[in-house]
């Protein structure tokens, strides 16, 4: 238009680099196209008229957390002829008002960390990755230990629920692990750490946990219960963390390890490979972490027992065995998530694995058939019935020769040999050879021979050293006695 005023309608459009027909376009009318567009208008009746206003207002004025397909199930039972095609239109509307008249919303406010100030705790499950440990499905947790500023993480394998045992655990591994402890460090409410105790018990375990990280110099703090996001900074890692070890077992090709310390190795080297690409921002927080004490704190629970008939103590709905000896008398358990320490006063006596009861409350027993063996050879019948016999076979392939035992001979019979097979692994040292043997009677259905499998697994005199003691006269004592007393008489003088 500004080339028109000195231009023809054609010259001025060439030179604006348009056609001569949009010249004389613009010449007649300069709106946009947009803006001569008339507004469309409705091409079909509102089906929410006099209903919105009427009926859906006041529920979401009396209701503001109302879901608007709760709304929408009301109002199709209202008015069965609206039809299912006022959905999405009545999502809208809500929307719209809500943005518009609703309420304010909480707001996310993003911090900004300073490096050595705060380390966070949470724990994960991990159920569903479906890891088998010797064959059998690991139901385990990951206690997950991370830096604020650096994202240094730690992650440790729990096999029970979150507990304060498990938390002391795995916090310690990963003070000790990066080198320092932060000035604060904070946990979710430990909600269920503390559900199904007493008031007494929740206080004793906050005590604990408030003199755990005063052992560290941290200040312990908490997320209010049920507010995820106030834990961000580890809740969000939660899930890298778990799609990089989906990936690492996809990429493994098996989800199956030996035992539960190659599993531990395996989350470890995925955690360190991890903390590598952060190498310089930990080094760098390195530096502005309190020290570490000169030791740990109990990363245990400490409780006392005594050692029934029975010959075990049952603790937390789990029986475990322990030698005979020990029979009435009193012992002192340190309770960790993996494992019992057992004491007889001062002195360390064993290590157990831990057991934990049935989901249905059920209890469960941990048995190491050699407690048990010397007094099973006295009744062996006693094997028939008894309450753990299923957790006394040390291996499968015990247990299903005891079926088998137990379908083709007499009751009694069966029971001896059962116990003669044990009683021969534990005296030989052969447990894992004499289950091949036995697995080799299961394949061919034949029952085991004790004579053959006695001469097989006994001692192999090619083995056994010969021992030949030369007995020294006894006349070279009295010479070397004459010797000492010339000495000392010598000395004397």
């Amino acid at each position: 238009m500004h080339l028109r005023k000195t231009h023809s309608a054609p010259v001025a459009a060439a030179k604006a680099s348009i056609s001569t027909a949009t010249g004389y376009r613009i010449e007649g009318d300069p709106r946009l196209p947009s803006q001569k567009k008339q507004p469309r208008g409705r091409r079909r009746p509102d089906p929410l008229a006099g209903i919105f206003e009427d009926e859906v207002l006041p529920l979401l004025k009396a209701a503001p957390g109302l879901r608007p397909i709760a709304i929408f199930e009301e109002l199709m039972r209202r008015h069965p002829t609206l039809g299912e095609g006022v959905r999405r239109t009545l999502e809208r509307r809500i929307r719209e008002w809500r943005a518009l008249h609703g309420e304010e919303r909480e707001v996310i406010f993003r911090q900004a960390h300073e490096p050595g100030r705060l380390g966070l705790s949470d724990f994960t499950d991990m159920a569903g990755y479906g890891v088998i440990i010797a064959g059998v499905p690991l139901d385990h947790r990951l206690y997950h230990f991370r830096m604020a500023y650096s994202g240094f993480e730690h992650a440790h394998v729990v096999l029970g629920g979150e507990s304060f045992v498990a938390l002391a655990e795995g916090l310690q591994n990963a003070l000790w692990s990066l080198g320092g402890a932060p000035r604060e460090h904070r946990s979710d409410s430990l909600s269920a750490a503390f559900r199904n105790l007493d008031k007494d018990a929740r206080e004793d375990m906050t005590r604990r946990y408030d003199a755990l990280c005063g052992h560290y110099g941290m200040i312990a703090s908490r997320n209010n219960a049920g507010i995820a996001h106030e834990n961000g900074a580890i809740e969000g890692p939660h899930g890298h963390l778990k799609r990089a070890i989906e990936d690492a077992l996809l990429l493994r090709g098996t989800r199956s390890f030996d035992d539960l310390a190659a599993y531990r190795r395996f989350i470890d080297e995925l955690v360190g490979r991890r903390n590598a690409r952060n190498a310089k921002r930990i080094d760098a927080e390195r530096a502005t972490l309190g020290k570490l004490p000169e030791r740990r704190s109990a990363d245990y629970e400490e409780l006392v027992v005594r050692v029934a008939s029975s010959g075990g103590f049952t603790l937390r709905k789990v029986f475990y065995t322990v030698p005979s000896r020990l029979i009435g008398h009193r012992l002192r358990i340190r309770l960790h998530d993996d494992r019992l320490e057992v004491f007889l006063g001062g002195t360390h006596l064993m290590t157990l694995p831990r057991g934990r009861a049935c989901a249905s409350g059920k209890h469960d027993q941990v048995v190491n058939y050699r407690h048990v063996i010397h007094a099973l050879r006295r009744k062996p019948m006693a094997l028939l019935n008894l309450v753990y016999r299923d957790r006394l076979f040390p291996r499968e392939a015990y247990r299903r020769v005891f079926d088998l035992l137990i379908d083709r001979l007499p009751e009694r019979q069966a029971c001896r040999i059962t116990v003669e097979i044990l009683a021969l692994a534990h005296d030989r040292g052969c447990e894992s050879e004499l289950a091949d043997a036995l697995s080799v009677c299961l394949e061919s259905r034949t029952l085991p021979d004790m004579a053959a499998l006695r001469a097989r697994f006994a001692p192999d005199p090619a083995r056994v050293p010969e021992v030949v003691v030369n007995l020294v006269p006894l006349q070279a004592y009295e010479a070397l006695i004459g010797v000492n007393s010339e000495c000392a008489t010598g000395d004397a003088a």
